[in-house]
């Protein structure tokens, strides 16, 4: 009888261990096939003019996507001043203060905010800015952007500053130090590793998102000319390239697509680089 039960349990978990493997073997053949594909139809694209240009009226060659770089540069920066401190310190918060129905509501609502449409927050921030001020602007795109990435670095925050060991915090208190020099010497140190990974998880977030750019930021076919100004990025000009029947378009928003993909890698192993050695 043990022998019977002991060989049903060893095949149950042999079989769990292979339908995993499979899981994972399926999804990471279904990444390399993306990379794969995004690479070899976009970097046939990336050249200097594509850099230093603009865009070319419909129909014509040549040109580049200058203005759409430039201008998803600065919307993920506006985004980023934006998002981080506030996502950081409203982590912070229910970590280490939260306790409460506040702090339950407010974790309620970030929980219910982390998987929330994105285009639900494109069209909130259309109703309260571009309609009121009656334009789109990048200002616009940042600030959407930056209202979804805080409910990613606000959770992520809160989850690695609660891993931090009490006994530290206990020691640098009874050392003397203020509660806030604590937090910031002492739980943040402990946690950077963490708070790093969660704000770059949030930029990754945001960086391939079009819909809250084509309620608010829009588009533009020229330089970015000021914060209230409709303004070009690389998002909304692949979806628009994707769409046209102009092959040279199309060229260039699989250009677009791999010039993304290569930011968020580049960006990712750099981050994880800088870590370990200041770790």
């Amino acid at each position: 009888m043990k022998f019977r039960s002991r060989t049903r349990r060893k095949a149950i978990n042999l079989i769990a261990l292979i339908l995993a493997g499979l899981s994972a073997a399926i999804g990471l053949f279904f990444l390399i096939w993306i990379i794969f594909e995004i690479t070899q139809k976009g970097i046939s694209s990336i050249n200097w003019a594509f850099f230093t240009e603009l865009p070319v009226p419909p129909g014509e060659t040549g040109g580049g996507l200058s203005n759409a770089i430039m201008g998803s540069i600065i919307i993920t920066l506006i985004a980023t001043v934006i998002g981080v401190p506030i996502g950081v310190l409203a982590g912070t918060y229910l970590s280490e203060f939260g306790y409460g129905r506040l702090s339950a509501i407010i974790r309620f609502i970030t929980n219910t905010f982390v998987s929330a449409p994105s285009i639900v927050v494109g069209v909130f921030v259309y109703s309260i800015m571009v309609v009121p001020l009656k334009g789109f602007s990048g200002l616009a795109g940042g600030i959407s952007l930056a209202i979804i990435m805080l409910p990613v670095i606000t959770r992520t925050t809160e989850e690695i500053l609660r891993l931090v060991p009490v006994g530290l915090r206990e020691a640098a208190l009874a050392l003397g130090a203020p509660y806030w020099k604590m937090v910031v010497s002492i739980v943040y140190r402990a946690g950077k590793k963490g708070l790093i990974t969660g704000i770059i998880l949030a930029i990754a977030r945001v960086s391939g998102e079009t819909a809250p750019l084509l309620f608010t930021a829009l588009n533009s076919p020229y330089w970015p000319s000021g914060l209230m100004e409709p303004m070009a990025n690389l998002t909304v000009t692949i979806f628009n390239y994707a769409m046209s029947p102009y092959e040279d378009w199309q060229a260039k928003a699989w250009g677009g697509a791999f010039l993304i993909t290569c930011a968020l890698l580049i960006v990712n192993i750099l981050s994880r680089v800088i870590v370990r050695q200041k770790g």
